[in-house]
């Protein structure tokens, strides 16, 4: 059973619940996710080299157990097992722990468009300043342009208003 998981079991729930998971991004901007996420790949890649390497030590302790049994040497042979032994136990450590930073690096990864999309939201104070700014009105003349809004919409309801009578007084002429 690893380490973490025995600790865990130790600690009350509550408390268990209330720890952060490392691959829990929330609250994280994105350029900050982003690098916490690089540095979890660095340490899956450098993690893969030395199962690789663990690999490499394992053939060769295998060959030399097949060499030291055709050569009659049972002592030594059984020597090199316990060595490739110890090694294959440390390899499937830390291939268990390559697949943990595999599916934690997946996590992180799907909530990056999420954290992308918080980043995104708008602030309507900010925009409303820059439409003014767009309209030609200075920032803080939001009472100005109200007025001038008011103001364009009363002129439009009046012109509105009198093309209705010239058509009602044209319809009222032709019967």
């Amino acid at each position: 059973m690893p380490q973490d998981t025995e600790n865990a079991m130790r600690k009350d729930p509550a408390s268990v619940q209330s720890e952060r998971r490392v691959d829990d991004l929330s609250g994280m901007i994105p350029a900050s996710a982003r690098e916490y996420i690089a540095q979890y790949m660095t340490a899956l890649k450098l993690q893969e080299k030395e199962s690789e390497k663990l690999a490499a030590d394992i053939s060769l302790w295998e060959s030399r157990v097949t060499m030291s049994r055709s050569r009659g040497m049972e002592e030594l042979a059984l020597q090199a097992e316990k060595e490739a032994a110890l090694i294959r136990s440390r390899k499937s450590a830390l291939d268990a722990d390559i697949d943990t930073l595999k599916i934690q690096i997946e996590r992180m990864k799907k909530q990056l468009p999420l954290l992308a999309s918080r980043a995104r939201s708008v602030d309507p104070d900010l925009l409303e300043q820059e439409l003014l700014m767009a309209a030609g009105h200075l920032p803080g003349d939001e009472e100005k342009a109200a007025l001038e809004r008011d103001l364009k919409a009363l002129e439009k309801d009046a012109s509105a208003d009198a093309a209705l009578a010239a058509l009602k007084m044209k319809m009222g002429k032709d019967s």
